[in-house]
């Protein structure tokens, strides 16, 4: 009964861990992108010319912004929906032993 006691305080500790991944990610990329946009504005207010070199450099960091948030959105998402939840597997090698044995 301690193993299923186990087992289920991996399976709470993911999805706490999940949704700090989706939050926190998700709030990262909404304050870098508020940071951009706005820095972007900055720029083209007082170079105007310089509009469109900008507009390329800024689609340039905002897609480095938001790969990070993808990256950790499909992390936790493999943690929560993996067939075969590495960490239950880890559980489950070290009790393995202890149930044959």
């Amino acid at each position: 009964m301690e193993i299923a006691s186990i087992v289920g305080q991996v399976q709470s500790f993911t999805a706490v861990a999940v949704g700090l991944l989706l939050g926190l990610s998700s709030l990262g990329t909404a304050i870098g992108f508020g940071v951009l946009g706005g820095k972007f504005l900055e720029g083209v207010a007082r170079q105007p010319e310089l509009s469109p070199m900008l507009m390329v450099r800024m689609f340039i960091v905002a897609g480095l912004v938001d790969a990070f948030a993808v990256i950790s959105i499909a992390m936790g998402l493999f943690l929560l929906f993996a067939s075969k939840n590495p960490l239950i597997n880890a559980v489950l090698a070290v009790a393995q032993p202890a149930t044959t044995g």
